[in-house]
């Protein structure tokens, strides 16, 4: 039994690895796309962009394994099918329920990693992610250019003669006019830089007027800061209960909760189907398999989506209860009756 046991979970592995692979990589080109297309609005280097690419990391294993596994799950039981390794083994008294207790231990672990990664995991990243676009979209408002038209920063028009290649500027101009008083800031050379989401320039060597109807004074420095106020909006690190607690406030929140924990579940709950679709004569089942695996998939997530909308919570024990009798009920006709 060891034997068998190792045989099946082997072809189960082959053929999982060889369609989560394209699936994987069909995700992960689209990503790349999407995150292509942030680059009109921030700057991102490549470092930053594979950055990125590794926060959205557990979602895509998320929403790829429980499909991955059931599709594997029948393919292999019909490989044993079509290989007529499945009769040989019901003319030797092996039951089809024992092939689905060996099924079941790698479809438990499954649906546990996929529970842990999009209750705890997932949250993780999505804060991680929210602040690194907030602080990319505060860093994209001052990506200062040398220009004759200048730019903006906070209250100062500020204007710049030349980009140098280290990052900082040389031949800086600011001015910034209030009712009473107008100042003007000179400086051979300037930096900016991020302090802890504050965006500071720093000025070197220059001089500073400030002039009104009454008065007009003069600076001479050899370094000046000059504060912005505009303040990157990062969120507060929240725990995970914390997180999931706002779908009472929060409609996405609670369509994730639920849809998230019924694709949890679908690589256990779907072993049935499994049977049902993969334990075939072969001369007859063959052109069928594809079919029946679209649509038992397009069942499970169109209720799972659909109910969500309309049931809210009930739409997790509707589905778990309708799966597990259809299931049955296809099992027992077509299977326990059989074999």
């Amino acid at each position: 039994m060891n034997r068998l046991s190792k045989y099946i979970i082997n072809n189960l592995s082959a053929l999982f690895v060889s369609i989560f692979l394209p699936l994987f990589a069909i995700a992960t080109v689209i990503l790349f796309i999407k995150i292509a297309t942030y680059t009109a609005i921030i700057q991102l280097s490549i470092a930053e962009m594979l950055e990125f690419y590794l926060f959205y990391l557990p979602q895509i294993i998320f929403y790829t394994l429980p499909v991955t596994f059931f599709v594997a799950t029948t393919l292999s039981l019909f490989k044993l099918s079509n290989d007529n390794e499945i009769i040989v083994l019901f003319s030797l008294g092996i039951k089809p329920i024992f092939l689905l207790k060996i099924l079941f231990k790698p479809a438990l672990l499954l649906s546990i990693t996929l529970f842990i990664t999009f209750f705890i995991v997932v949250p993780h990243m999505q804060n991680v992610t929210a602040n690194f676009m907030a602080y990319k979209k505060g860093e994209a408002k001052f990506n200062l250019t040398a220009s004759e038209f200048g730019n903006r920063f906070g209250d100062w028009l500020l204007y710049i003669g030349a980009n140098n290649k280290d990052g900082s500027y040389s031949d800086v101009f600011l001015f910034n006019k209030k009712k009473t008083e107008e100042t003007l800031i000179v400086a051979k050379r300037a930096e900016i830089f991020n302090d802890n989401s504050i965006l500071r320039l720093k000025l070197f060597e220059g001089q500073g007027y400030t002039y009104s109807k009454e008065s007009f004074s003069q600076i001479n420095f050899k370094t000046m800061l000059i504060n912005n106020n505009t303040h990157t909006n990062l969120k507060d690190t929240q725990t995970v209960i914390e997180h999931w607690k706002e779908y009472k406030t929060i409609k996405s929140r609670k369509a994730n909760l639920i849809t998230n924990i019924l694709l949890s579940i679908f690589p256990v709950l779907t072993l049935l189907f499994s049977a049902v679709i993969g334990i075939e004569h072969a001369r007859h089942g063959k052109p069928k398999i594809y079919l029946y695996l679209f649509l038992s998939i397009v069942f499970y997530y169109g209720a799972t989506i659909g109910l969500e909308k309309a049931i809210g919570f009930y739409t997790i024990p509707f589905v778990i209860i309708s799966s597990l009798i259809v299931s049955y009920l296809l099992y027992r006709k077509k299977i326990a009756r059989r074999f």
